[in-house]
């Protein structure tokens, strides 16, 4: 299956890392994907904060522009940003069970001579990865198996709510699946979907840094020595952030925050550099990872 791809906004700018270390991962693991030409922001944040049903419209074209690609049946739209990814899912839902909001949409499409027929699939990388690409063939590409490490798999809040199309809401658990495939030890912890902060660490600072260092002393709590993220906004939150966090907490959290794919990635070989981790921000300790063609061990 040939995939399209969505980057928005954030994978062009501070989530640089995110799109570099996907486009690597899917490559290795023989997934095609291909951008989706003349893409527009997907309408999220301020947008949906001012006018919810012109962020609708901002989104549909994009679902537009993904239907003429895709051809006469279903397309598959991945959606690395938690924002994009949620904000799509919402368009599609808010137009097909609100009338309304529907029509005012579909007024916007044709006046810029577009028309959308709901045969978009918008799929998340992780969805991808477990359910189409599979852990077992994850297991057989893994080349150096993060032995040893332990991580602690932060979902956000939005990959999973409100729209839980393949995982469970309230303990997600498919990245860590995926990251045991890679040989990790992935942390029990119970704040794995809970908000980072959101925008709060721009608007109102001393309530999404709260949030953010919850998450990091959390997971230090529970021995993890990286936290793994599937959100821009999310990892840079927790990265970004820590030095600021130690001067309101007094507490000197130094806790590396990386995409998950480029842990996976890592395991499968490819090299730090083109994974994007010298972009990342925090200390990053020596990632203990297995001789070359080491198998994995352990089952999940």
């Amino acid at each position: 299956m040939k995939y399209l791809y969505y980057p928005g906004c954030s994978l062009k700018g501070s989530g640089r890392p995110y799109e570099e270390s996907l486009l690597r991962l899917l490559d290795r693991l023989g997934v095609e994907v291909a951008e989706l030409a003349h893409w527009n922001c997907c309408g999220a944040t301020a947008y949906m904060s001012v006018d919810e049903v012109q962020a609708f419209a901002l989104a549909a074209r994009n679902l537009c522009l993904a239907e003429a690609c895709g051809g006469p049946g279903d397309a598959h739209l991945i959606a690395p940003c938690s924002a994009c990814y949620l904000v799509l899912n919402k368009a599609q839902v808010y137009i097909r069970q609100y009338a309304r909001i529907g029509q005012v949409v579909a007024e916007a499409l044709r006046a810029a001579g577009l028309e959308y027929h709901g045969r978009i699939k918008v799929r998340h990388p992780l969805d991808v990865l477990f359910h189409d690409v599979g852990v077992e063939r994850i297991k057989k590409a893994v080349t150096r198996p993060l032995q040893g490490l332990k991580v602690a798999c932060y979902y956000g809040c939005q990959v999973v709510r409100p729209y839980a199309t393949f995982d469970n809401p309230y303990n997600p658990m498919v990245m860590d699946h995926l990251l045991r495939a890679a040989g990790a030890q992935t942390v029990d912890w119970s704040l794995k979907a809970r908000c980072c902060g959101g925008t709060l660490t721009g608007t109102m600072e001393e309530a999404g840094l709260r949030l953010s260092y919850i998450l990091l002393k959390e997971a230090r709590t529970q021995g993890a020595q990286v936290v793994a993220t599937a959100c821009p906004l999310c990892q840079f939150n927790l990265e970004c952030y820590q030095d600021r966090m130690q001067s309101r907490f007094g507490d000197g959290i130094e806790m590396p925050v990386a995409y998950f794919t480029q842990l996976l990635g890592m395991a499968m070989g490819i090299p730090a550099g083109k994974l994007g981790m010298e972009r990342l921000l925090a200390p990053q300790p020596a990632i203990p990872i297995g001789p070359p063609g080491a198998a994995v061990k352990g089952e999940i």
